[in-house]
């Protein structure tokens, strides 16, 4: 007889290689430094991964192993918790490696600060000097990585419960045997 699993258990090994390929794509990118700014394609590739394919692909693969490992049923709650759970635990290792990586290198996130300000007076020539100060103020504010954690898990968390959604509708088939609350 198959043991049944917790669609969070069944989740976490694909957030786990979800959260440390998120930390390969930014380590590959620092050591060959490719900057963003000079290379958009760079950004737009990233956040594609990042925002749209891997979450998508992590939760389905998820849902299936959980649904494989569950007699082939799985629930819209359970498929809801599959997914969330994959995304909030790669963005929790994300952000954890974040904290340590501006631990290690500090002199990183005054380089990014340094590239943002000069695209801010770039593209905002006739931005007033209070105008700049605020903006870097807030800038410098959400760099920090301990307020930048937070924010990134909370990012994830809510494209996770997003994608699970329409996962879930897509692929749930409830157990008509199993007990209905």
């Amino acid at each position: 007889m198959k043991e049944n699993i917790s669609p969070a258990k069944s989740a976490v090994s694909y957030g786990v290689i979800f959260g440390v390929i998120m930390i390969l794509e930014f380590v590959i990118a620092y050591a060959m430094d490719i900057d963003p700014v000079k290379h958009a394609w760079v950004g737009i590739v990233n956040s594609l991964l990042n925002y749209l394919i891997l979450p998508i692909l992590f939760i389905i693969l998820a849902c299936n192993h959980f649904k494989k490992h569950n007699g082939g049923f799985i629930s819209f709650s359970q498929s809801l918790k599959a997914g969330v759970s994959v995304t909030v635990i790669a963005g929790s290792i994300f952000a954890v490696f974040n904290i340590i990586f501006n631990l290690i290198f500090p002199e990183f996130q005054d380089e990014m600060f340094e590239k943002i300000k000069e695209i801010t007076v770039m593209q905002n020539p006739n931005m007033s000097s209070e105008q700049l100060e605020m903006t870097l103020k807030w800038t410098k504010t959400f760099m920090d990585p301990l307020v930048a954690a937070p924010f990134t898990i909370v990012i994830y968390t809510f494209i996770g419960l997003i994608f699970s959604l329409i996962i879930g509708a897509i692929i749930k088939k409830d157990n008509p045997g199993a007990f209905q609350q």
